[in-house]
Formats: C-alpha cells, structure tokens, sequence
C-alpha cells in the first residue's frame, strides 16, 4: 500500500478488506460488506490514499462535496479536505436542522424525502456527489435532482461498490466512479 502505487493498484488492493456474509440480508444474497475496511488502520489508510489520488484528478472542475447519509458522511470530508471545498450532508427528512429544501422519492419498499440546508449549496456551484453503494440508483438520482432544485449542477459522482447488474447507473445523468463494481 503506497501513495506511488496507480489508482487501480490502490483499488485492487481495497478488494482485500472486504468480507462477504452470505445469506444476508436475506436467504441466498452474498452480503460484501466494504465498510469492513474500517475494521483496519491499514484499510482505512489506503482508502484515503485512493481519495486523495481522486482528488488531484478532480482539482479545479469541482467547488463542493455533497455527502450522502449516512455513509457517504465518512468519505466526503476527506475529498473534501484534500479539495479545500465545503462538504454538505444530504439527509433524509427530519435530521437537518432548520430551513431545508426537499425532494420526495421512491424506493423498493416504499417512499421518502431527502434534505438539504437551505442556502448549503450556491447557484452554479459544481457538486461531487459521494455515497457508499450504487444499486438500483433511485437515492444517487434523487440527490442529483435535489442538488439541481437548490441550484447546483452535480458534474460527477462516487461510490465505494456498484451492483452493476442492478444498472442504476443508467438512472444517473453524470459520470460515476465505483471503486468495486459487482
């Protein structure tokens, strides 16, 4: 594990922090659990090699980390800090404090509302958009439409693992990095 390792070195080398638990979370799924990383000082380390390698490559193209709850909280300030950009959480309804924009959504199992800060994000300001899993991508989209409606434009997004075979990257209109896809 090196800073002078490639970007895909780094990323081949995450694979081996991740743990799988199978059955999870029902009969017959193979759980991979990347947040397993964090189970190691050296994992968590090489996860931010590979984030400050990301960040020299989005240096100047973007002005503002949006940091997805609850994972996304745990990436988006290090992008962040390497960036020298702010670092905004979207929520869910009802854990932001005072005025926010929403946007409603909807999910396999039912209905819900993402929130952010009102005048958290300026007009015309260009959004990295961060979380830790890509699936269907009904979340990742209704982020990006969230952004869009308080006045930002999200240029790119990051996430730890796709489930490609989900294609939610098809819902997304911006590029996305997935460090491990399935």
């Amino acid at each position: 594990m090196s800073s002078t390792n490639s970007l895909e070195d780094n990323i081949k080398n995450l694979e081996q922090y991740i743990e799988y638990f199978s059955d999870f979370p029902k009969p017959g799924i193979l759980y991979k659990d990347i947040l397993s990383l964090f189970n190691h000082s050296d994992g968590i380390k090489l996860l931010e090699i590979i984030l400050k390698q990301i960040s020299i490559q989005l240096r100047g193209k973007v002005d503002c980390i949006a940091m997805l709850e609850t994972r996304g909280f745990m990436f988006g300030p290090i992008l962040s800090l390497h960036l020298n950009v702010p670092c905004i959480p979207v929520s869910k309804k009802g854990n932001l404090p005072g005025p926010v924009i929403e946007w409603p959504y909807i999910l396999e199992y039912g209905e819900d509302i993402l929130t952010v800060q009102l005048n958290s994000i300026k007009k015309g300001q260009k959004i990295f958009l961060v979380d830790d899993f890509l699936a269907t991508g009904g979340t990742l989209e209704a982020a990006s439409k969230l952004i869009e409606k308080a006045g930002g434009e999200v240029v790119q997004g990051l996430v730890l693992m796709e489930k490609c075979e989900l294609e939610g990257r098809k819902r997304l209109n911006f590029p996305m990095i997935a460090l491990i896809s399935d």
